[in-house]
């Protein structure tokens, strides 16, 4: 989360770019992105330098020797942001202008990559050699920033905190998902270097990240000291879909700074007939739109025929049973609506997770949870596509805490439910006798299916009720009667003393 002294650093960069004449919204963010990837190459070149010295291993800069922009070559370590930003204005401008611009825009040698296919339009929009200075001086203040509170994704935080000055985000539900609720559905599902993982609603790729990331901590001799994985890895492992230019193209240098080469980010309408993916996926990860426009009449049919309905969360259900593979996993995030919804489509839907599939879980998030920008209850599934049934009983968990507090704020506290989530999902054996009075319980499939499929905790769950023992009313009135004569006798000195 951005606050505090970052927040206003932030603020203070936003003014630079408004007072100098970018005042859409969307050009800041684009112009942010551009640079903070400037920066963030810089940074992870030099860490995957160090990690190849480490390891031992051959590695080559890609600011070493010469590079060739346009009919010129210059030296590539001037295109480094530990260099140039120390330029004075107008040097550092032109530098940037003519130099480090047409370097990223031209990185990735294979055009048809997410990364050319989407920085192929990208412009350098800051109008001035002073602005830019400015801009550089800020950002170096929020990159020290970030290093002083050791947070990792700080092109996340502060695109999150930017996106919450747009105000059509709202109706868009471009709504980024916290770091550390993507970092937990990655973690229940434990995520393998053979997986063929698919965000269909991937927004800044937030969920492909964390799964690269998990990877890199946890699978890293399977990955990257195995050509055939490494490859996949790089170039097959990672597919993200969207709608919005923006995203994807902050989306594929988000995926390309965190190491991947390149992953299939593409622009496309999940939900409809030009999505043509069936049983191409082991894993999906997503947390898709819950409200926004949606054209009906291109809506795939065969999304229609699980679930007739206009409402995105549902829609997005079906798609995602279509895209599995038969034994591929998914952790999707849907609103309440979708748990307890009593139309006949929110009933399809979950008898066809249950009925036709394996449910495993259903993790209830509390309201604060997306606060500040939406104040929504939202839920967390986890299924297995068998196309044959297989749910024999579903596991809750009723989250309380998520690390931070839930009001607009988002302070950290200590209360955090998720390192229990985490370890009782992956020993489910022992959560067979918990009480439906605990925090986390069994609920079998056919109590479900008598509830019309109704996957709401409180459907459930069971309240202790401590009786409460009171005095017996003689003695309560008694008490009253004595309490009377006090008063009166208090408003009786109070006359008094008023009359003196």
């Amino acid at each position: 989360m951005v606050t505090g002294e970052l927040r206003s650093k932030i603020d203070s960069l936003w003014e630079i770019f408004w007072t100098g004449g970018l005042t859409n919204p969307l050009d800041v963010i684009e112009q942010m992105t551009y640079l903070m990837f400037i920066h963030d190459l810089d940074d992870s070149d030099n860490l995957r330098a160090k990690e190849a010295a480490m390891l031992g291993l051959p590695y080559e800069s890609i600011f070493a020797k010469e590079v060739q922009i346009g009919d010129r070559t210059v030296d590539g370590s001037q295109l480094k942001w530990s260099v140039f930003h120390d330029f004075p204005a107008a040097k550092m401008y032109s530098t940037v202008q003519e130099w480090v611009f047409p370097f990223i825009k031209n990185l990735h040698g294979d055009k048809e990559s997410a990364y050319s296919k989407y920085m192929g339009d990208a412009i350098f929009k800051v109008p001035t050699p002073l602005m830019l200075d400015k801009i550089v001086t800020a950002m170096d203040g929020i990159y020290e920033q970030m290093a002083q509170l050791k947070a990792a994704d700080t092109r996340g935080d502060v695109y999150e905190y930017l996106l919450s000055k747009i105000a059509t985000a709202g109706v868009n539900g471009q709504f980024r998902t916290p770091r550390h609720i993507i970092r937990m559905m990655v973690d229940l599902m434990e995520p393998k270097a053979d997986e063929i993982v698919c965000d269909p609603a991937c927004g800044t790729s937030g969920f492909l990240v964390a799964v690269s990331d998990y990877l890199k901590e946890n699978c890293k001799q399977e990955v990257f000291f195995n050509r055939q994985n490494k490859d996949h890895y790089m170039n097959h492992m990672f597919h993200g879909y969207d709608m919005d230019r923006t995203m994807l193209r902050i989306g594929a240098m988000n995926m390309m700074t965190h190491g991947v080469d390149n992953p299939f980010i593409e622009y496309r309408d999940s939900l409809s007939d030009q999505n043509p993916d069936r049983e191409k996926y082991t894993l999906i990860l997503a947390n898709p739109p819950f409200k926004g426009s949606l054209d009906a009449d291109i809506v795939s049919t065969d999304l229609l025929k699980v679930c007739k309905t206009k409402k995105t969360e549902l829609l997005f259900l079906a798609l995602f049973l279509r895209m599995l593979k038969v034994g591929g996993r998914c952790a999707c995030i849907v609103p309440d609506g979708v748990l307890f919804g009593s139309s006949t489509a929110h009933k399809a839907i979950r008898k066809e997770l249950i009925e036709g599939n394996r449910l495993e879980a259903v993790i209830s998030m509390p309201s604060g949870v997306f606060k500040p920008y939406a104040g929504v209850s939202t839920a967390i599934l986890i299924f297995t596509k068998t196309g044959h049934g297989g749910t024999d009983k579903v596991w809750f968990y009723d989250m309380k805490a998520d690390g931070y507090s839930l009001d607009d704020k988002r302070g950290e506290t200590k209360e955090n439910d998720i390192p229990d989530i985490i370890a009782r999902f992956h020993a489910l054996d022992a959560e067979q006798d918990r009480k439906r009075t605990e925090q986390s319980f069994f609920v079998s499939k056919d109590e479900i299916a008598g509830n019309d499929y109704d996957l709401s905790i409180n459907k459930y769950k069971q309240t202790e009720y401590v009786a409460v023992e009171y005095p017996p009313t003689s003695e309560i009135m008694a008490n009253l009667r004595k309490l009377e004569e006090q008063i009166s006798t208090e408003m009786d000195e109070l006359e008094r003393l008023l009359n003196v």
